[in-house]
């Protein structure tokens, strides 16, 4: 069983929202919401995630920039945005999904999330993962 199948697997066993796999051992894994676990990972294990294989249940541009900028090698999404799915081509980065939507939506699905929204004019992945910090802390301020 590869990464990638193994993330799948205890994504759903475990009732996550994010796992990383890496050589077949857990890296990271989360059931916190939206993007905060896996900007998380990547404070925690920086450059180790190159190589590695996510399973996320939503994945959208936000996402998807992230990973470039970890260099993740392969991802699974329950929930996957089109931005997403061309980025990951763009990037050769192996991708699979169950749903394939237009965009991901805010928490109360009146609009459309404010990380995807930051990341519609990013396409320098280590400029995404800076802003989504700023975002991050800028959000959990107004709460």
């Amino acid at each position: 069983m590869n990464d990638l199948e193994i993330a799948k697997d205890l994504l759903y066993q475990k009732q996550l929202t994010l796992i990383i796999i890496k050589k077949g051992r857990i890296l990271f894994e989360t059931q916190s919401h939206r993007i905060s676990g896996f900007l998380n990972a990547i404070q925690q294990f920086g450059k180790t995630l190159k190589g590695a294989a996510i399973a996320d249940k939503v994945v959208g541009k936000a996402v998807a920039l992230l990973c470039v900028y970890a260099g993740i090698k392969a991802v699974y999404a329950e929930t996957l945005s089109r931005k997403a799915e061309d980025l990951f081509e763009q990037h050769r980065i192996e991708h699979e999904w169950k749903n394939l939507i237009d965009n991901i939506l805010n928490d109360a699905k009146t609009d459309v999330c404010p990380f995807e929204k930051e990341a519609a004019t990013i396409t320098v992945p280590k400029e995404a993962y800076d802003r989504f910090r700023i975002l991050q802390q800028n959000l959990k301020a107004c709460r």
